[in-house]
């Protein structure tokens, strides 16, 4: 067996250039894709821009409310995985980092090697980084797929259930059943975890049978890894991990669910329930699976206005409440993220002007 405890992680490196351009080009292809030809398909940009104007006042008091606790919510899962660190550090990494893996081609790489530099400027070494990140993916992979279930208990509960969101709910308690059970085999011993890679490399060679590549893979090695590295913070915090993943959900359909109540209340007719928009959220955010624009841009969009339609919207509600939605959980975190990041290269400079000035430093 690979010695796995002797390993020390290094920082990633960033894309190179030609994967950021060719990033960018299909992440712009794609939104031009949905933002100029879908989504005028489903409501027309002009009536859609009327409702967003006829909000309410109390709605946009709301909305704000709703905007600035996503922001505050959006560090929790961080502070989770990576113990110790405070508040205000942990808000300067993950905004900064938010803004790279989002606006920058091939940022989710660049992001990472980004978050070890910040990290390391605070005196975390690249260990508890690398664990943080991995136990980040994880569970937020985990609670995006939790969410169809969610939103079909839901609609349970307020009698909407449809035959969709009851499929998707059972699917998504299947999928959340299996994974946790194999991620608590893997953390439970190290005997589960080689059991569990075992298991995954016979899949992975299947897999690659039935498309006829010759290559091979070692994914248990990986989950050996993957133990060494997340074990202790997961067995400490798992329902910390959880609750704090699960609170950056709901902040993020709160958003959604404030913009829709305001552009209906603005035209007199609500016809979207709270579990219809819920149900609605959680499905289009299986949307950030499909890897081809950062944090799901453009593809959860479509979903999530056709969705909407499908609840009771009519198409340029639908459209307002989904651009009002993006543009509240998207764009005021872009702009933390620079702020925080060229605040970080200010207080970075000088913490390291102060330890060149200090003798033996």
């Amino acid at each position: 067996m690979a010695d796995t405890t002797a390993q020390q992680p290094a920082a990633p490196k960033p894309p190179s250039r030609k994967t950021q351009v060719i990033s960018g080009l299909i992440t712009l292809t794609v939104l031009v894709l949905v933002f100029a030809f879908l989504l005028p398909k489903f409501g027309n940009y002009a009536e859609a821009w009327t409702y967003i104007q006829e909000m309410p006042a109390w709605s946009l008091a709301l909305l704000t409310f709703a905007i600035l606790l996503n922001v505050f919510v959006y560090v929790w899962p961080f502070m989770a995985a990576l113990p110790g660190i405070a508040y205000g550090p942990a808000f300067v990494v993950r905004q900064t980092s938010f803004m790279i893996s989002n606006t920058v081609p091939a940022g989710g790489a660049l992001g990472l090697a980004v978050q070890y530099g910040m990290l390391g400027s605070y005196g975390i070494s690249p260990a508890p980084t690398t664990s943080a990140i991995a136990i980040n993916s994880i569970w937020n992979l985990l609670a995006t797929v939790a969410m169809p279930m969610v939103g079909a208990l839901a609609l349970l509960v307020t009698g909407e259930m449809t035959s969709h969101a009851a499929v998707a709910g059972v699917a998504s308690l299947a999928i959340v059943a299996v994974s946790s059970l194999l991620l608590w085999i893997v953390i439970r011993s190290e005997s589960g975890a080689e059991r569990v890679g075992s298991w995954l490399d016979r899949l992975a060679a299947w897999g690659l049978r039935v498309v006829r590549k010759p290559s091979s893979v070692d994914v248990k090695t990986q989950v050996l890894k993957l133990r060494h590295n997340v074990e202790g913070v997961v067995r400490r915090r798992w329902l910390e991990l959880s609750i704090s993943n699960l609170a950056m959900q709901f902040t993020a359909w709160f958003v959604l669910f404030v913009a829709l109540r305001g552009i209906q209340a603005g035209s007199g007719d609500v016809t979207v329930t709270w579990s219809e928009s819920l149900a609605a959220f959680s499905l289009s955010r299986l949307a950030t699976f499909i890897p081809v624009t950062p944090g799901g841009l453009g593809t959860v969009d479509a979903a999530l206005t056709a969705l909407l339609v499908g609840y009771g919207a009519t198409n340029s509600e639908a459209l307002a409440a989904t651009l009002v939605w993006r543009a509240g959980t998207f764009i005021p975190q872009v702009l933390l993220g620079v702020a925080t990041f060229l605040w970080w290269r200010l207080t970075s400079a000088r913490r390291t002007a102060r330890l060149a000035a200090t003798p033996n430093g």
